[in-house]
């Protein structure tokens, strides 16, 4: 069967209130400087473990700690689902196809916004790492996804704004979509099979992919 694999932060919702804030919260209970939440965009998307690591924590599982804590209380739904988003996922959703999560964020933490912007409905699946860190490498997330659907590569794509998500797709043999309006640079999507400008163009391009 046709699947899509759908990115979360970036790609359906807009999380950068949520995140951005509970980071800076993070980084000065650590005693670290803190950046505008306009120069931590780039946390958006990467495990968060390392990103911790590259702000200068030196116990990023501490970092995680406190960074949890604050997000799962504040954070979780400061976000916003993208404008048109809502309707591409039903459209496809009544298409021959299959709709999955595939997120870098820990799935007990998408499973809740997903259900709260009214999107879970159209997903038959949703994957993401453990809180432990397992799979939280996108690419072993999709390896492990692809196993457990028991679905081929290329019967496949790869939705997502960042490298991360380009980068997994090319891995497994997936084709891959980038997605313009997340957090992604031009360079960062330049690997991607199509680049797609804006949500209304999705569903077309995913159709001539996967031929359905």
């Amino acid at each position: 069967m046709a699947t899509v694999f759908l990115d979360l932060d970036g790609t359906l919702v807009d999380p950068k209130p949520g995140i951005t804030q509970s980071v800076q919260y993070t980084l000065q209970q650590l005693g670290l400087p803190t950046p505008h939440a306009d120069d931590l965009e780039w946390v958006i998307g990467p495990a968060l473990v390392e990103s911790f690591r590259s702000l200068g924590a030196k116990n990023p599982a501490k970092a995680m700690e406190i960074y949890r804590a604050r997000y799962s209380d504040f954070g979780l739904f400061q976000a916003r689902l993208y404008t048109g988003i809502s309707g591409v996922l039903e459209t496809l959703f009544n298409l021959d196809c299959q709709l999955c999560l595939a997120t870098a964020k820990p799935h007990v933490y998408a499973r809740r916004i997903t259900a709260h912007f009214g999107v879970s409905r159209f997903l038959e699946h949703e994957f993401g790492p453990e809180l432990d860190g397992t799979r939280s490498n996108k690419g072993t997330l999709l390896v492990h996804a692809l196993n457990r659907l028991q679905v081929l590569p290329e019967n496949s794509v790869m939705v997502g704004d960042r490298c991360y998500d380009v980068d997994a797709a090319t891995q497994v043999g997936m084709r891959s979509i980038g997605v313009q309006w997340g957090y992604g640079t031009p360079e960062e999507l330049s690997g991607a099979t199509v680049v797609c400008p804006h949500p209304k163009a999705l569903v077309q391009q995913i159709r001539d992919l996967l031929d359905i």
